[in-house]
């Protein structure tokens, strides 16, 4: 059956084409051009896919998207953006939604991200515990862990090494997108647990009203709509490794009932009278700060130190600009191998693009520029016009790196070299020079170390 998609955007000529566009390539297709009609017919008819615009006349895409998560938690939110909504679009990908496109943007693209989403569950069977369980347990897919060749990726790498082969409960943060799942699924390869299960599950997408049954699972007849028994997470992955994605989304209840589960390592399904033993290790992550919830009593302070045995910090892309090239080589291939085609790489306007911007969605966003363009791309290297223009448009106000004006020549350098923490090798590369012509300078401007 096609996706049933809803767009909410007050252009009602844009709205029109999409419409339009989509119903052609076999989606089923309602328009709301403003929130009060998009809260209507989100509460009278099931959707797949709400694509909305960030800024609507009455209410904005965020308000609508936690809405959706509320009353309609299967229904996943595409936001659309202008450049100068980039931050809030990624903030939005934080709370829940599964991407979003900038405008103006060719319909091409916005049919690659349905076509990704349309491999989730089917919606009519939305308020059934099964279908839930498919949503939040994620399949977990092999995905080579790439290690990086920076500084911050080597201390990474290494504290992954340490921990892997011990059994400790380590808890993963950094910012969205940065590859929390796959860094986890790292630590149980490197584990005594590897030929066991790894479980993922996002604990944002488990209303708290059927965690009990998500987590423990349940006995047949035990609540309306228990139509059959059902093994929770913590049974699935016994042996193995629990990965509780975003478990700072877990309410102060289920965090309770986690909490017990992980002391007595035993579960109890719901319905049932008898305990089940399980062994298995927790690697949990987050990108909130859970020493401010467990302040703020939104998180409690026993679960945090269980959970909290060994800390990870999963450095952004920022971070680790050196490996912005071994990450998109790999992305690269993954977008060649998925849309069949046999991209070289990328053209060098490009190549100057992706080092001056500095990647608010971390790898999940270079993933999709990545594999966006070369959906787009018809050439053997991915030209600069199929590149988003937030990219681009950082890249033209970036100060300019003018060697021709000698005036600006020692800041240039003084500036690259506190960035490079005084490393000589490091500092040439951001200035695009050899080494020797740095120390020439060093020694022309009476640069002191």
């Amino acid at each position: 059956m096609s996706q049933r998609i809803l767009i909410v955007e007050d252009d009602v000529a844009f709205a029109a084409m999409l419409a339009t566009f989509l119903e052609r390539n076999q989606r089923t297709v309602v328009t709301a051009h403003n929130g009060a009609e998009a809260r209507k017919m989100i509460a009278d008819r099931a959707f797949e896919v709400v694509i909305t615009d960030l800024k609507l006349p009455d209410t904005n895409g965020i308000e609508l998207l936690e809405l959706c998560k509320e009353s309609a938690p299967g229904t996943k939110v595409l936001i659309m953006t202008g450049y100068a909504d980039v931050t809030s679009a990624v903030d939005a990908i934080k709370k829940g939604a599964i991407d979003y496109i900038s405008k103006p943007f060719r319909p091409e693209e916005l049919l690659m991200i349905l076509d990704q989403s349309s491999e989730m569950f089917s919606l009519d069977d939305r308020d059934k515990p099964e279908v839930t369980e498919k949503k939040a347990t994620k399949q977990s897919v092999d995905v080579p862990f790439v290690k990086g060749i920076s500084e911050v990726s080597k201390k990474f790498n290494e504290y992954i090494n340490l921990v892997g082969p011990t059994n400790m409960c380590v808890l993963i943060q950094g910012e969205s997108g940065t590859g929390k799942e796959v860094a986890a699924k790292a630590i149980h390869d490197t584990s005594l647990r590897r030929n066991e299960p790894f479980i993922a599950v996002d604990c944002g997408a488990i209303p708290k009203e059927i965690a009990a049954s998500e987590f423990f699972g349940h006995v047949k007849g035990s609540f309306t709509g228990a139509v059959n028994d059902k093994i929770g997470h913590f049974q699935a992955a016994d042996g193995g490794t629990l990965f509780l994605d975003e478990v700072g989304n877990l309410s102060y209840e289920n965090q309770i009932q986690l909490l017990r589960a992980l002391q007595e390592r035993r579960i109890k399904p719901v319905g049932s009278n008898a305990e089940i033993e399980v062994d298995l290790r927790i690697i949990s992550a987050t990108n909130e700060d859970l020493t401010k919830a467990v302040n703020l009593g939104t998180f409690r302070e026993d679960l945090y130190h269980r959970l909290n045995e060994f800390s990870v910090h999963i450095p952004s892309l920022h971070e680790r600009k050196e490996d912005l090239f071994l990450f998109t080589e790999f992305f690269l291939e993954q977008a060649n191998i998925s849309l069949g085609k046999q991209i070289k790489g990328l053209d060098k306007m490009v190549e100057t693009a992706f080092k001056k911007y500095s990647w608010p969605g971390n790898l999940r966003e270079l993933k999709n520029v990545i594999k966006r363009a070369v959906l787009l791309t018809n050439t053997s290297y991915i030209p600069i016009d199929v590149i988003p223009r937030e990219v681009i448009l950082e890249t033209e106000a970036a100060p300019k790196k003018d060697f021709s004006k000698d005036t600006n020549e020692r800041l240039l350098i003084i500036n690259a070299l506190e960035e490079a923490q005084n490393n000589k090798a490091k500092a040439a590369r951001l200035l695009n020079i050899t080494r020797k012509t740095l120390y020439n300078k060093l020694k022309q401007y009476q640069i002191e170390l």
